[in-house]
């Protein structure tokens, strides 16, 4: 007995950044002005908002012509292929292209080595989108169900349009040693470790770059507004709706988690975070370098790329500031959890570097 399954694009539409990423690519629009790698900037973007507002425009513009038909046809081939375990369609991608991910926690130094990694590779950074090269696309996330929301087909759907949009972007770029180079920025990773393992092919980099939690957590809170005047966690940006979106998936409610101080609920989810890295599949790749946030060593793995690729540049300042004063007894609170991060990265066969994460810039 033949079964006949169905689904449109109703059931499965297409995203609202892909659409708004073949709506530029398509009218020949100027990429310019991404601002995705501003190390320094304390603003909360609202980039995501505005591209969700144009939406309906935009896919209205690219259905009526035909070069956009085909890229969104060429998604859904792909979205097919990942659906049936098509391994021949996501070959001939693997064999093109060679992905080098940039997976880390936010403010951790990630947009600071996936901007160098494009600067090596002979790209102006702000003419990269920010679908392109920074976080947030493809999904991937801790599993959700709900009305029209199923997590899994999303990671499925939105890597098919980032293959599609990583063909168009990158697809007449000189190849490094056979393949084309795709720089990514890749915080999601850390949730389907072997899904992007195993899609993106297993010749793929991995860059983990890690950075002490109390540090990190003044960078969010300074990143999205300030320290609250409460001390209690408070969502205002992308960063602490997925410190309470983690939270809530190891079983936290809302209320629980507007209760926690701070850095409480921060260190949870960075604790978090880094056990996913060791548990998902991230690990079964060999070809990971891992780089403790600092001046010097961020700057020597810039200057690595640009060796790497013979680009003739250096590296770009990278700007630390040290705010170890702040919060002295968060320190004390810090270091179980570090050290446990250690000894689950240890087991995976992963050398957490605990000693210049200690330093704790």
């Amino acid at each position: 007995m033949g079964v006949d399954i169905r689904l449109t694009d109703r059931q499965l539409p297409v995203s609202p950044v892909f659409v708004d990423f073949l709506r530029q690519a398509l009218s020949g629009e100027s990429f310019g002005d991404a601002k995705w790698h501003d190390q320094l900037s304390e603003e909360l973007s609202t980039e995501q908002r505005e591209v969700v507002q144009r939406a309906a425009e935009n896919a209205k513009l690219v259905i009526e012509s035909e070069a956009g038909q085909q890229k969104v046809k060429r998604a859904y081939e792909l979205l097919v292929a990942l659906l049936t375990g098509d391994t021949n369609a996501i070959r001939d991608i693997q064999f093109r292209f060679h992905f080098i991910n940039i997976i880390g926690v936010p403010r951790h130094g990630g947009s600071y080595l996936t901007k160098e990694l494009y600067r090596a590779l002979g790209y102006d950074p702000e003419k990269v989108p920010n679908v392109i090269a920074h976080d947030g696309f493809p999904e991937a996330s801790p599993f959700r169900f709900e009305q029209g929301v199923n997590s899994w087909i999303s990671s499925l759907q939105t890597m098919a349009e980032y293959l599609t949009m990583v063909e168009m972007f990158f697809g007449s770029a000189k190849p490094h040693t056979g393949k084309i180079i795709v720089p990514k920025k890749l915080l999601k990773g850390s949730y389907a470790g072997g899904f992007f393992h195993r899609i993106l092919g297993e010749s793929v980099e991995h860059i983990l770059t890690v950075r002490h939690p109390v540090s990190s957590c003044i960078s969010t809170y300074e990143k999205s507004g300030g320290y609250p005047d409460n001390g209690k966690f408070a969502v205002r940006g992308n960063i602490e709706e997925w410190v309470r979106r983690d939270l809530e998936y190891t079983g936290m409610n809302r209320e629980e988690i507007a209760g926690l101080d701070y850095f409480d609920a921060y260190l949870r989810y960075w604790e978090q975070y880094h056990y996913y890295v060791a548990t998902t599949g991230l690990s079964a790749n060999r070809s990971i370098d891992i780089v403790p946030y600092g001046r010097e060593r961020m700057m020597s793995t810039s200057q690595s790329f640009q060796n790497r690729f013979q680009s003739g540049l250096e590296p770009e300042e990278f700007k630390v500031f040290d705010k170890r004063d702040r919060h002295p007894a968060w320190f004390e609170i810090a270091e179980p959890a570090v050290r446990r991060v250690t000894e689950v990265w240890q087991r995976v066969g992963l050398e957490f570097p605990l000693d210049a994460v200690m330093e704790a810039w």
